[in-house]
């Protein structure tokens, strides 16, 4: 068994059929890589899409990818629960993304 760690990105999405465009900064890519390794559902129509753009989560402060700052954040609400409905990864799981229980890597 070989394992792949997953880390955590930021992505830009747009469903064609619907025309609607969001982001998400719960994009889960193979380490190292732009790789995407779960889709996210459009909220109207419910087709799965990977991000057409990827880019590493920065931090506000100091402008790195890793830091020693708690909270990394970006141009959207922390408080803004996950639609654990609309992710790849965590749709009718018990845990979600944004639990620190939730494993990061893929066999």
């Amino acid at each position: 068994l070989r394992f792949q760690f997953l880390e955590q990105k930021y992505g830009y999405y747009h469903c064609k059929d619907c025309n609607i465009r969001w982001e998400s900064a719960y994009v889960w890519c193979v380490q190292g890589t732009n790789k995407v390794y779960y889709k996210q559902f459009c909220r109207t129509c419910q087709k799965s899409y990977n991000p057409y753009r990827v880019e590493d989560i920065t931090c506000q402060n100091c402008k790195q990818t890793r830091c020693s700052y708690p909270v990394k954040l970006r141009h959207v609400d922390p408080k803004r629960p996950h639609r654990q409905d609309l992710c790849g990864r965590c749709k009718g799981k018990r845990l979600s993304c944004d639990s620190t229980f939730s494993f990061k890597y893929i066999i």
